[in-house]
């Protein structure tokens, strides 16, 4: 059966948290109707949407989150789409080791994480994602539409600033990163499977063919269209059909907007931790959200706790 893979980050902008990056993964009765808020209408609503409390939100995590306003709009889809490929983290800690299993290491390497944890959901209840879930794996097989796997990774201070300076900018940072779990998605799909992938365009990039060619070595990457709109490949050899799209806007594809949410939540649970623990040892500090006039703002307050604690910039502040 065809696979849709849905791409989107969260925290490109700031100076301060991780990028989180996340994809996920749906297996479709075809490649004719790749619109799943339609084929999915039934147990699917965006914020545009009726108040259907019984239908799972999902839709562009922007929509759906404002800075101090709470994770309930974001938790709630994000966990009951969790539950459907089987994922049902009850801690801080396990839904990192869940989702972003490759970048988890680098959580005990960072003082405000090391020790930190928390019980989900925050601010929804669990026996309502419970009951959501059942619903919505019912309502996705009906509509042959079934989410398989949802996976991150986050890209803390240190290591985004090693790929800025390796590729030049953080547009390429992104690329590369999201390109690779784009791979790794793909390996654990049958190479015989149609695969439609689509990825958030990066930073207003037109062009991909370059981290296509250092991502799938060994395989060919056909242009389509290169436009500002919309950037398409082909991906593979004779008959193998997996097409990879890069587009503005792209969390109007329903895989996409799921990846916008999980990547979000993850960012927001990482702020959490991080503003615990400079909240805790600065007194009167507000936390910060991490973009850049505010992170500049908290930079400056932690900067002489920072200097007694001997932490590096390189941990803790972004580059770009």
């Amino acid at each position: 059966m065809p696979y849709l893979v849905g791409t989107d980050e969260a925290g490109y902008g700031p100076n301060l948290g991780p990028l989180v990056i996340s994809a996920t993964v749906w297996r479709v009765e075809s490649l004719e109707n790749i619109d799943l808020f339609s084929r999915l209408r039934r147990a699917v609503r965006s914020v545009t949407d009726d108040e259907n409390a019984e239908k799972v939100t999902i839709a562009d995590s922007k929509d759906l989150y404002r800075s101090g306003k709470g994770l309930a709009g974001l938790e709630q889809g994000v966990l009951t789409c969790l539950a459907a490929v089987n994922k049902r983290p009850r801690t801080w800690r396990k839904i990192w080791d869940e989702l972003a299993a490759d970048s988890a290491g680098g959580l005990t390497e960072l003082p405000w994480y090391r020790d930190f944890d928390d019980r989900l959901p925050v601010d929804v209840q669990e026996k309502d994602v419970s009951r959501h879930a059942e619903e919505f794996v019912l309502k996705c097989e009906h509509a042959k539409c079934v989410p398989i796997r949802i996976e991150s990774r986050a890209v803390f201070p240190n290591r985004f600033n090693e790929l800025v300076q390796r590729h030049g900018n953080k547009a390429s940072a992104l690329s590369h990163t999201t390109l690779q779990l784009v791979r790794s998605e793909l390996d654990l799909i049958p190479a015989e499977e149609p695969v439609h992938i689509l990825c958030d365009k990066h930073g207003g990039r037109n062009k991909y063919g370059r981290w296509l060619k250092e991502i799938f070595p060994d395989t060919q990457a056909m242009i389509r269209c290169e436009g500002r709109g919309e950037s398409a490949y082909q991906l593979g050899y004779g008959n193998q059909r997996r097409e990879i799209v890069f587009r503005a806007k792209g969390e109007r594809f329903l895989p996409s907007a799921l990846a916008s949410m999980v990547s979000k939540y993850l960012r927001e649970l990482a702020m959490r931790a991080f503003n615990e623990y400079w909240t805790g040892k600065v007194r009167g500090l507000k936390p910060t959200a991490g973009y850049p006039m505010d992170a500049k703002r908290f930079k400056e307050q932690i900067a002489p706790m920072q200097k007694k604690l001997g932490i590096d910039d390189q941990i803790l502040w972004r580059c770009r």
